[in-house]
């Protein structure tokens, strides 16, 4: 009765689990893309109410005109909608599906059987660990190097250092399809710590000031503008990973570890081509091929170094022809007879 219960929770919560994902990472995507495509407004009212960039679009039958003011609209409206559910639905489903699917049986899904290093209640407090470490260690490179010159560059290069190496524990630690997934569960657990510690606090205290009728700092907008562009780039890879259970070749080989920071890395690179893309076509960016480039090329040549070893054909029997084997039968046959 255990298992069918698991088995009905693990279906439940993996069906809730990928339809809040999609629909954080489809509302992630499309503020990143709106960000990069507002141009500056034409109308001189919008201008006066201190609008920095407009959008025209059309979809499902009807044209949209959305508009973002640089730091706050002159008058806080009485609907304002947050984006944030998405984000806590997905890590709080995520997080329950991985104590049903890994943590609720340690001793199978963490614990390696043929180099078991510790318990399962050590597994499980090591696996939280990554999730816990990971968010502290990234928090404050972001912290300390985030609003210096060059910040951006530095914090890119210190995070990469830090999936490398976590990427390289995990893989020593755990069997390698935990590790995968673990990663990946790791990584979200950041981008969801973004939207709870930074960006929403920012934006409710700029909603705050605007209620009280106090200036607004725009600090609160640059430092959630910078963890919401980390959480796009992190999210291609976050993807890898959590789909890492089809993926049996990659997580089982003897260098899963370098395996997995290919990938990462791959994808976080193809996500900065969507990313420049859509100012380039405004004339912002140079183009951004070169990203599209790398990250076809680490997926190209990681798929031809684990490419499989030509098998030796099988050596071929010492069989005579079909003919050769009547005739002979004939010829032994002949003295018997006479």
């Amino acid at each position: 009765m255990e298992s069918y219960i698991l088995d009905w929770a693990n279906l439940l919560l993996r069906w809730l689990h990928v339809i809040t994902a999609i629909a954080w990472v489809g509302s992630s995507f499309y503020f990143v893309f709106l960000d990069s495509s507002l141009t500056p407004p034409v109308d001189e009212d919008l201008k006066k109410q201190g609008v920095s960039g407009e959008l025209w679009a059309v979809h499902g039958g009807g044209f949209y005109h959305p508009v973002k003011f640089a730091v706050s609209p002159p008058k806080l409206p009485d609907h304002l909608h947050w984006f944030f559910w998405e984000s806590y639905t997905t890590w709080l489903s995520g997080f329950a599906l991985l104590t049903v699917s890994y943590l609720w049986n340690a001793n199978i899904y963490l614990v390696n059987p043929a180099n078991p290093i510790m318990s399962s209640n050590m597994a499980i407090v090591a696996a939280l660990a990554f999730l816990v470490v990971f968010w502290l260690l990234y928090d404050g490179i972001c912290r300390i190097f985030g609003q210096k010159p060059n910040g951006d560059a530095i914090v890119g290069g210190l995070v990469l250092v830090l999936v490398c190496i976590a990427a390289y524990l995990a893989c020593h630690i755990f069997p390698g399809q935990a590790a995968f997934l673990l990663m990946g569960a790791m990584i979200a657990t950041s981008m969801s710590a973004n939207v709870f510690f930074w960006i929403i606090p920012g934006q409710r205290t700029v909603v705050a000031d605007l209620k009280a009728g106090k200036p607004v700092d725009p600090i609160h907008g640059k430092r959630g503008k910078q963890r919401s562009v980390h959480n796009t780039y992190f999210t291609l890879p976050v993807l890898f990973a959590m789909l890492s259970n089809h993926y049996g070749w990659l997580h089982s080989h003897p260098q899963n570890w370098l395996v997995l920071i290919l990938m990462m890395f791959a994808g976080a690179a193809i996500r900065q081509f969507f990313v420049m893309r859509h100012g380039y076509k405004l004339g912002r960016n140079p183009h951004p091929w070169k990203y599209a480039a790398v990250g076809v090329a680490v997926l190209i040549g990681t798929a031809i170094w684990l490419k499989p070893a030509p098998q030796p054909a099988p050596a071929a029997a010492n069989i005579a022809p079909v003919g050769q084997v009547v005739m002979q039968g004939e010829q032994a046959a002949a003295p018997a007879a006479a």
